[in-house]
């Protein structure tokens, strides 16, 4: 027996939280500073703490089956902060590969040179021939007033991301909350449940009320709130906000003409619907059809949580194999919309208590893949379930490809994907016999792929994607906001084009 191991492996730990700790201004000033976001692998590393961004390190290595340590990182922090980008997204474990693939065996650290040479090799284009100022200068002005109309359970997830990326004073501005006044102490309830939620945990910050001045201010955020029955009613150039994306959270209304409402409001200028839209107004999907969004399209919709998880998977399924025909079942958690218990709903079954029962309903995603990538129109169907947890659900979608499939390599092609492509901040690969929804809660993809799940016959393959309809949902219409602001940051490593192993 190895006496010693005990303490090796305890000062091992504590010299990698030392190492963690070094990081943390590194992180802090690249954001703060250059409006600089470092990830690994989509997980975010602003405001971690040692022990988080150790854990991050620790799904790095599970992620791409190589180590990447603390060091490493420091290494290409170091680098990215001599090279001096302009505002974009920097994925850390992915710079580490290609500085790896470079000088294979020789550690990041050695030749500072040739790391800052990879970094700027990813950078071109974006640097501006080294006038940086003059790019992060462009981005300061194009920041944008953002109003939530409703604030709901999607809208106090918005209000979140949205405070979380103002950090740095650059990109999306929240300036505002629409809702109806509920009681005499509205303002206060408003603020403890952005502070506190049953399923996301507390607000991380503080939160200060000010009711004479009508305001919440959370982590320097100050945030008008502006009571309304109707649109018709705000003037929010009253409260200086103007060139304001409306974000409806609300869900009264759905097609063109009813959201137009909105555009009457002094201070208004655009209209995003977090719901399916109707009739003419499109449905985006970030990553399948934002690069759609046009100056001119002032009315548009970020669609529902089923069709953000399900359209990249499908999407890249059908890039690789195509989609004959299929159909998605959902297994959703109960909304709001559903009765605690048993009352009247003008809607079937939903009358029956949500608490109690699994509910058949139906669901319009399947047919609402189709806005947003219309080669797959008329090929799908689509049923719900609706199942008696408070968040996460899952799309089974069992489909009919165009060639045969086999497993492992229909796995290995959608892990890369989640990896390396142009739909890696939507897709999600676990492939872990354990997880469970809750595994899922705070999830920033639109849909996670469970590899061990996965069942391929030939051409007939059933593919589970489990989705955090509340958070991973919110972080979809976020990436659409900065779409329509022009403020979404440019992602680096540059996406690649991936296909399957065999061809």
């Amino acid at each position: 027996m190895n006496t010693t191991s005990y303490e090796d492996h305890q000062r091992r730990w504590i010299r990698n939280v030392e190492q963690a700790e070094r990081i943390i201004p590194l992180i802090g000033s690249l954001y703060r500073d250059r409006g600089v976001v470092t990830s690994i692998h989509g997980r975010r590393l602003i405001n971690l703490s040692a022990v988080d961004l150790l854990r991050v390190h620790a799904y790095a290595a599970e992620a791409e089956g190589v180590e990447l340590s603390v060091t490493e990182s420091a290494a290409l922090l170091r680098a990215i902060t001599r090279v001096a980008p302009p505002p974009a997204s920097l994925d850390v474990a992915r710079l580490a590969r290609l500085a790896a693939a470079e000088r294979p065996g020789e550690p990041l650290g050695d030749d500072p040179a040739a790391l800052d040479a990879v970094i700027r090799a990813e950078l071109r284009g974006v640097l501006r021939g080294g006038d940086t100022d003059v790019a992060i200068d462009e981005v300061l002005e194009r920041g944008r007033d953002v109003v939530l109309y409703g604030f709901g359970r999607i809208g106090r997830l918005l209000a979140r991301i949205l405070i979380a990326h103002a950090g740095n004073g650059r990109g999306p501005r929240l300036r505002a909350i629409v809702a109806r006044r509920g009681s005499p102490d509205d303002l206060v309830k408003r603020a403890s449940l952005l502070a506190r939620d049953s399923v996301h945990g507390p607000f991380d910050g503080t939160i200060e009320v000010d009711e004479q001045a009508g305001t919440i201010t959370a982590n320097g955020t100050v945030i008008q709130v502006i009571y309304a029955n109707d649109p018709s009613e705000v003037d929010y150039e009253a409260f200086g906000i103007v060139d304001a994306i409306v974000v409806d959270n609300t869900g009264r209304w759905r097609d063109r003409e009813q959201l137009s409402r909105h555009l009457a409001s002094p201070g208004a200028s655009r209209v995003l619907l977090t719901a399916p839209g109707s009739g003419d107004v499109p449905n985006i999907v970030h990553g399948i059809n934002h690069d759609s969004i046009a100056d001119d399209d002032v009315i548009l919709s970020a669609a529902s949580c089923t069709t953000n998880a399900i359209t990249p998977v499908l999407k890249a399924l059908d890039d690789a194999y195509g989609v004959v025909r299929g159909h998605v079942e959902t297994v959703h958690s109960f909304t709001n919309d559903q009765n605690l218990i048993d009352n009247f709903h003008s809607g079937d079954r939903r009358g029956r208590s949500a608490a109690l029962n699994m509910v058949i309903t139906e669901t319009g995603a399947a047919k609402a893949v189709a806005k947003a990538l219309p080669a797959l129109a008329g090929r799908l169907t689509g049923s719900a379930i609706r199942v008696p947890t408070p968040d996460v659900s899952l799309a089974i979608l069992n489909l009919r490809l165009g060639r045969r499939a086999d497993r492992a390599e229909l796995n290995g092609y959608l892990r890369e994907v989640s990896r390396h492509s142009a739909l890696r901040q939507q897709v999600d690969f676990v492939d872990s016999p354990e997880l469970v929804s809750t595994d899922i809660v705070g999830s920033n993809r639109a849909g996670v792929v469970d590899g061990q799940a996965t069942i391929a016959d030939a051409e007939d393959v059933v593919v589970y994607v489990w989705y955090d309809n509340e958070f991973g949902y919110a972080c979809q219409v976020v990436r659409v906001i900065e779409a329509m602001a022009g403020t979404h940051p440019v992602v680096v490593p540059r996406r690649r084009e991936v296909t399957l192993a065999s061809g």
